[in-house]
């Protein structure tokens, strides 16, 4: 199969998938049963996309078997030598600074929140200095400063993002926008009496991305001393890719119409016209999100397959040219990609679940001797997630964060019992494990390094036979019900068919592995594994909020 050509039918009647997995035993209720019944699904059934792949002797091999997400989001084809994996959180802080220091036209950057020390200081000052060397060079500046927060998050404390962030809309106010999201589920009395903090787990605006003109910095860290310093994330830049960073500034620009704008005085308003997040009507705020969000990914997907169609064809001319004039023509051809970059949405309050759709398509499909290295710095899957991890063939090498490592470690008042809750639900999930005898085929790995604290998320996938990963998900979500149902989700799939780019991915997996141990019946005899009864039962309960 051509690398453009379908590798298999889609059926798609008002955007509904059909897909036939393999029926399993252990669990009755991910089965699908071949029968007529399945030919009225789309009538009686919402129109929610369902993926599924092919029978796999329809998949073409190695990394083209990933192309049916394409059908779902834009397809940006690169070529590898673009992209560098990082592995330090001290790397990470410095290209921030070097980025923001020799970007021109955009800066735009999305995150939980921006943290009010000295690091986060000197990012900011960085910032000034940018601006004003713009405007010092032509008198009016062409460059744009666009920063996405969440409201509730950013707007903790006396000092806050909020108030690191008004020198800038005071010194540049044509230059700089700040929007803060607020989630349109905190709204009337509950807004009223939940404190702040707790409040954040209604929803937030979690999802971390930085670029810089046409250079796009993915990862799962937020604008905070901790992930500047000790605390491991995962973190992918992308170089000279324009049209990836024009499509995350169109997604921030869209997620920031819908929210609240930063005012000089720190007051903040919404945009004339737009329907108020928790003051307006919920619904009416909730589909003019949607729309535009998915006005970004439809446009963005319409002009990548104009743009393959148009590669396509200037590959076809220079074939022929190639075989009428020889060699002479070849210098003017781009290289064909040997990357495909897929940005995955994930806005349950918007109705958009194109990640949770491709990540369980993904874990669905994974065939026998296939390996899913899978990485949460909180463990707390959906059961969807849970049930396809127990119900399905490949290999799962799952890392955690051990209770030292979690980021809720040594916390004042109830969020100190947070670890607590996670070991109780690893204890449990590993039970389970236990109880099917999956032991060899799914195994937990947690981390554990002496001073810092863990945040890595995301998966490497091995197609089976191979020692290199082909596909990497790198972004914001941690896999869990928060990241599915609450908060405003963004990763990326990479796919790749090159061999020092696989290589890349693979030695980043091995490092943050290495700094863990295997998880056995004997870890949870350990006295720090304790867990207060009180924590058994009320972890139940509030699991979906954390």
């Amino acid at each position: 199969l051509g690398l453009r050509d379908p590798a298999f039918l889609w059926v798609r009647p008002a955007a509904w998938f059909c897909l036939t997995p393999a029926p399993r035993k252990e669990f009755p209720h991910l089965s699908f049963h071949r029968s007529s019944w399945l030919l009225l699904a789309p009538l009686l059934t919402p129109p929610v996309p369902v993926i599924t792949a092919p029978p796999c002797s329809l998949c073409p091999e190695g990394a083209h078997r990933f192309q049916w997400i394409g059908n779902l989001v834009p397809e940006f084809g690169i070529s590898s030598s673009h992209i560098k994996v990082l592995s330090s959180p001290a790397e990470f802080y410095e290209l921030l600074k070097v980025q923001i220091k020799s970007a021109k036209q955009r800066v735009v950057m999305a995150s939980l929140y921006l943290g009010t020390g000295l690091l986060e200081q000197e990012l900011v000052d960085c910032l000034e200095e940018t601006l004003e060397k713009s405007l010092q060079a032509k008198g009016s500046s062409d460059l744009r400063v666009s920063i996405l927060l969440d409201y509730t998050r950013g707007s903790r404390g006396r000092k806050n993002s909020r108030t690191m962030l008004i020198p800038l809309l005071q010194r540049f106010p044509e230059q700089v926008r700040v929007s803060l999201f607020h989630t349109p589920n905190l709204r009337g009395l509950l807004r009223l009496l939940i404190p702040e903090r707790f409040n954040e787990t209604i929803g937030l605006q979690h999802i971390k991305v930085y670029l810089f003109d046409d250079n796009v910095i993915l990862s799962g860290a937020n604008l905070s001393d901790l992930y500047f310093t000790n605390r491991q994330d995962r973190y992918v830049l992308l170089q000279d890719s324009p049209e990836i960073a024009d499509f995350f500034t169109e997604l921030v620009d869209a997620i920031g119409d819908v929210s609240l704008q930063l005012q000089r005085d720190d007051t903040v308003q919404m945009m004339e016209g737009m329907v108020h997040p928790y003051q307006g009507d919920k619904v009416a705020y909730c589909e003019i999100a949607n729309r535009r969000v998915m006005e970004v990914i439809n446009s963005a997907r319409t002009r990548q397959e104009l743009l393959h169609a148009k590669t396509f064809h200037s590959s076809q001319q220079g074939s022929s040219l190639l075989s009428q004039k020889g060699s002479q023509a070849s210098g003017d051809l781009k290289p064909e990609p040997d990357t495909w970059i897929y940005p995955l949405i994930q806005m349950k309050p918007f109705g958009i679940q194109i990640d949770e759709m491709v990540t369980e398509t993904l874990l669905t499909e994974a065939e026998r001797d296939a390996r899913i290295y899978l990485t949460t710095g909180y463990f707390n899957l959906t059961q969807a997630y849970m049930d396809l991890i127990l119900g399905t063939r490949a290999e799962y090498r799952i890392l955690l964060a051990s209770p030292e490592v979690n980021g809720f470690f040594g916390a004042k008042g109830v969020a100190g019992a947070i670890p607590a809750a996670y070991v109780y639900i690893e204890h449990q999930f590993y039970s389970e494990v236990c109880y099917l005898h999956q032991q060899e085929r799914v195994q937990l790995q947690e981390y554990s390094r002496a001073g810092w604290t863990f945040h890595a998320k995301g998966l490497w996938l091995y197609l089976a036979g191979s020692d290199l990963p082909c596909l990497t998900l790198i972004g914001s979500p941690n896999f869990g019900y928060r990241s599915v149902h609450r908060d405003l989700e963004a990763q990326v799939a990479i796919v790749t068919e090159n061999k020092a780019l696989q290589q890349q991915l693979h030695q980043e997996q091995e490092q943050l592995y290495l700094c863990s141990g295997v998880v056995s019946s004997s870890t949870f005899e350990q006295p720090n594994r304790y867990v207060k009864l009180w924590v058994k039962l009320v972890t139940p309960l509030i699991k979906n909020f954390f």
